[in-house]
């Protein structure tokens, strides 16, 4: 019933259903027994695209048994693939396309090999080229098949990038200080967006992932000598927050490109309180009484809070100052950007930062959403998550600017 509501409502030609799991495992059996009915009763409109894996020996042997067996499972199940997508490191040889289309009852051309990439960007093409969008396509009654090279051509550009910029992202939720690999996941559409960014710009953002508790305790001289840029990142909680904050004054003093997100926007405020303003122990209501609480929940919050209700969450538009670098990033003066964080800019405290030199470029009523220093080489934050609208081939705004400055940096 979900999957033809969806179907029926989102207006599209073809609704993909991911069915994830082993098959056999009592976890699936509803959902695969769902397929099966499905496909009784919308013959002819359903197709099914069996994932597997082809691991190979250490003489370089790619075994078929585990695509048999599990082919055997579905059918027992009542279901019949009609592709077969097989996972390997390298692609599959015709015999064995050959062999899995015999023992597996699929045409030769259903079997297509999804080998490992040197980058995801390029599977698409890879998956293009093995005959998987000809055959789809063909089979749903969806040809003839519209040719288009904007992918082709935003790989071209990838490969052809040469130069580099290194930025530091200055984060908690990292193994190690200055570690080479972050937590999985923790910072992966910041790390994409930059890759975006530096595609349509032609250089490659090296991160240097920095430990923000390490960076209490450390040197910014040492932990972010010869980057190009900061990028302080969202996150909650008390813990790291001091060496974010030196990432920030370090950033800001040194004329570095930076840029700060939700939380990094809000410990951007934080700094320039303390350290321009004067505000001494100027801080965020998050973490505990504060003199000066420049980051804080707002009166219609405080009302609602017993209910937990007090986050903003998904998209809300933004109106930017002419003239401002958010206007001139966005190139218009109305924007709309996904949110997730909980505390605000307390508006007592915007008359003395905007005196001191940080304006707040973008706003939503009341709401602060955009901060820049107009005489910075590059200084900005947003209470938004801009990285979460950024894609291949349309980089996010905020993102483009910051690889950009960080690339007038570079050659200076």
């Amino acid at each position: 019933m979900r999957i033809r509501q969806v179907s029926r409502e989102g207006g599209c030609e073809i609704c993909l259903i991911e069915v994830g799991g082993t098959v056999g495992d009592i976890e699936s059996m509803p959902f695969l027994e769902a397929m099966r009915q499905l496909r009784h009763e919308e013959s002819g409109n359903i197709f099914f695209v069996h994932v597997t894996l082809a691991p190979s020996t250490m003489d370089g042997e790619q075994k078929t048994k585990p695509t048999q067996h599990s082919v055997k499972e579905m059918r027992e199940l009542g279901l019949r693939p009609d592709m077969i997508a097989v996972r390997c490191e390298k692609p599959l040889l015709e015999e064995t396309k050959h062999k899995i289309a015999h023992f597996c009852d699929v045409p030769v051309e259903a079997v297509i090999s999804c080998h490992d990439a040197d980058d995801i960007y390029k599977v698409p093409l890879e998956l293009e080229q093995e005959g998987l969008t000809t055959y789809l396509m063909k089979a749903m009654r969806l040809w003839p098949l519209e040719e288009r090279k904007e992918w082709d051509e935003l790989v071209k550009r990838m490969d052809q990038v040469e130069g580099k910029v290194r930025v530091a992202i200055v984060g908690k939720y990292t193994i190690g200080s200055q570690c080479a690999d972050p937590m999985e996941d923790a910072y992966l559409s910041i790390r994409e967006s930059l890759k975006h960014a530096g595609i349509e710009t032609g250089v490659k953002p090296e991160i240097t992932w920095v430990d923000s508790e390490a960076l209490e305790a450390g040197a910014p001289e040492l932990m972010l000598r010869d980057v190009d840029g900061i990028l302080v990142p969202g996150g909650f909680g008390s813990r790291g927050t001091e060496g974010k904050i030196k990432a920030v004054t370090f950033a800001r003093e040194r004329k570095i490109p930076f840029l700060g997100i939700c939380f990094g926007m809000q410990l951007a405020v934080v700094e320039f309180a303390r350290n321009v303003c004067g505000l001494e122990g100027a801080n965020s209501t998050e973490f505990g009484p504060t003199p000066h609480p420049v980051i804080a929940l707002l009166p219609e919050q405080e009302k609602i809070r017993q209910m937990g209700a007090t986050m903003r969450l998904g998209n809300y538009p933004a109106h930017l100052k002419e003239g401002s670098i958010a206007h001139k990033i966005y190139g218009t003066s109305d924007i709309v950007e996904r949110h997730r964080h909980r505390y605000e800019v307390n508006p007592e405290y915007i008359p003395q930062i905007e005196e001191k030199g940080m304006i707040f470029s973008g706003t939503n009523m009341d709401l602060m959403e955009i901060c820049e220093i107009p005489e910075h080489p590059f200084f900005f934050g947003s209470q938004f998550h801009p990285e979460m609208k950024s894609r291949p081939g349309r980089p996010s705004p905020p993102f483009l600017a910051f690889v950009e400055a960080m690339k007038v940096k570079k050659t200076k």
